[in-house]
């Protein structure tokens, strides 16, 4: 059985794609970020909870507020790439959710009105958004260059708040230059894959 979506569109996205490490200068704007977001935003999340938060590094100041941050391997390629993002969980979430989740009003206390379920929660469902948004930033044609090698602690209190988790950085624009490391190996469908 093949799948349905375009071969191309099949490789835009999982097999040519991978994380870029150089960017050119072409600028990301916010229009394409917000066509990003209008994609990604209907991937699913238990619940509907929709626990990712963004926040966009755009001026000089933050950006080298935010390299400073960065492990050693990553300050050049995140000093550089014309747009950065901090990808986090908002631990809060549940505010929203009477709102979001509206055949079931009550979730937001009954379910998440303990803190450590909510930020249980906020980061499994908030790392899959961040994968979402991923896939969504290689849907517009952009690269993508994510990251954990960073001081979570530091990022956390630079640019965000105690309600606010740190997921991941992640760099955008256009690929540059050598982007590419080598594809590195997957495992096979056997070794994943089991049937009971």
């Amino acid at each position: 059985m093949s799948l349905v979506l375009d071969p191309a569109a099949q490789d835009l996205l999982f097999r040519e794609a991978r994380t870029a490490n150089t960017f050119t200068d072409e600028p990301v704007s916010d229009e394409q970020v917000q066509a990003v977001y209008d994609l990604v935003k209907y991937g699913p999340t238990s619940m509907n909870q929709s626990p990712l938060r963004v926040t966009l590094v755009r001026s000089a100041e933050a950006r080298e507020r935010l390299v400073q941050h960065m492990a050693e391997g990553n300050r050049q390629k995140t000093a550089t790439a014309p747009l950065v993002a901090i990808l986090s969980a908002d631990n809060e979430f549940h505010e929203e959710l009477p709102a979001l989740f509206p055949h079931f009003p009550q979730a937001k206390d009954a379910v998440f009105g303990d803190r450590v379920v909510r930020e249980n929660s906020a980061a499994l469902n908030g790392a899959l958004q961040a994968a979402y948004f991923i896939v969504g930033v290689r849907a517009a044609g952009l690269a993508a260059g994510p990251m954990t090698g960073f001081d979570f602690e530091g990022v956390r209190k630079e640019f965000l708040d105690d309600d606010h988790t740190p997921l991941m950085v992640v760099n955008i624009g256009r690929p540059g230059p050598d982007a590419w490391y080598p594809r590195s190996p997957r495992l096979a469908y056997e070794q994943v894959v089991t049937t009971v």
